[in-house]
């Protein structure tokens, strides 16, 4: 297992599929954060129209 292991650590292939998952993990963070705060946001504002038309 140690060899396969070596190997995939110094072929190309192997560290781009690496920087492909941190990227990924990286652009999924952010789409989240990007959704809650936007939830947040809509849920304020829908909360005050609606308190504002009673």
């Amino acid at each position: 297992m140690t060899p396969l292991l070596r190997r995939a650590w110094l072929e190309d292939e192997a560290q781009d599929i690496a920087e492909y998952g941190v990227m990924l993990a990286m652009i999924v963070i952010i789409v989240i954060g990007a959704i809650q705060l936007i939830g947040s946001h809509a849920n304020t504002a829908f909360s005050n129209v609606a308190s504002s038309t009673h």
